[in-house]
């Protein structure tokens, strides 16, 4: 099988996957991403034991155990374009091998689940309550650089986004994708579920005017009113829609588990996030470590 050359997958000099710095046996096949680095030890620290931890750049891996349970918790930094990085090199840690840089005749599927931050987009899922994204649409664009397909139900979902919203209008080419429903099933009790939208910013891109005028004044609004048939957007953050497209095109199950820090219909902020935050953490660890 031919070989992928050290341009196209860079290894450092202990052999290990280059931003990651990371091992194949130094990685679990549970795997938690987190956005804020410091969040890696938040996670970890509920572990009974640990048994290895690296650190390179935002990229902070421990991997260890809650009983009998083998997890990774992984920090990724904030946005699509380091979810780029994260995404492929956790692959490629489950199915290249390192040594002929050729991809392996039996490929492992990885669980992923992302336990981070978010804004709601409806009135009645809160600050401090949980959010399950089914489905994610992306406005970041990354996926349109990979080949990938989408099912009927995608198909329309999206169709009647761009339809009800126009960004695809010379704004963005938006995609989809959905949660690993082996995953997402465990999620049902204590949380909101909803299609989650990610953007490529934090301000503009998510409807905040500080001192630059917008184009998309009515962004949030728009979003917020969206409804096909049973869905509706939730919530927006800036991850979701690139872990879960291409999770779908590596074949690994994926699932993103946000924490709601504001509502921007209600305008309100949470008044602790560290709390809420640490709440997710307990309850997805909890359920993680059972299946």
């Amino acid at each position: 099988m031919k070989s992928i050359a050290e341009s196209e997958l860079i290894l450092n000099e202990r052999g290990a996957v280059y931003h990651l710095n990371l091992l194949p046996e130094e990685l679990a096949d549970t795997i938690i991403t987190v956005g804020d680095p410091d969040r890696v030890e938040s996670v970890s620290r509920y572990f009974d034991r640990i048994e290895y931890k690296s650190r390179h750049r935002e990229f902070i891996t421990h991997t260890g155990y809650i009983g009998s349970k083998r997890l990774s918790v992984v920090s990724t930094g904030i946005g699509p374009d380091n979810i780029d990085i994260v995404m492929n090199e956790l692959d490629a840690l489950a199915n290249i091998d390192l040594g002929t840089r050729s991809i392996r005749e039996h490929c492992r599927s990885l669980r992923i689940i992302r336990v981070g931050t978010s804004g709601s987009l409806q009135a009645d899922i809160p600050t401090d309550s949980f959010v399950a994204s089914t489905h994610a649409i992306g406005l970041d664009n990354l996926m349109n650089f990979y080949q990938h397909s989408i099912n009927e139900e995608e198909k329309q979902i999206l169709h009647a986004f761009n339809t009800h919203t126009q960004l695809h209008q010379g704004m963005s080419n938006p995609y989809i994708a959905s949660a690993g429903m082996s995953l997402l099933k465990h999620f049902a009790v204590g949380f909101h579920t909803g299609v989650t939208v990610t953007c490529p910013g934090f301000y503009g891109p998510q409807g905040r005017v500080l001192r630059m005028g917008l184009t998309q004044p009515a962004l949030i609004d728009r979003l917020t009113a969206f409804r096909f048939g049973n869905h509706r957007i939730s919530n927006f953050e800036m991850e979701t829609s690139a872990i879960y497209g291409m999770g779908r095109v590596l074949g690994h199950q994926c699932l993103s588990l946000s924490a709601i820090v504001a509502n921007r219909i209600n305008q309100t902020f949470t008044k602790d996030g560290q709390a809420v935050v640490d709440a997710l953490i307990r309850r997805s660890l909890e359920i993680i470590s059972a299946i």
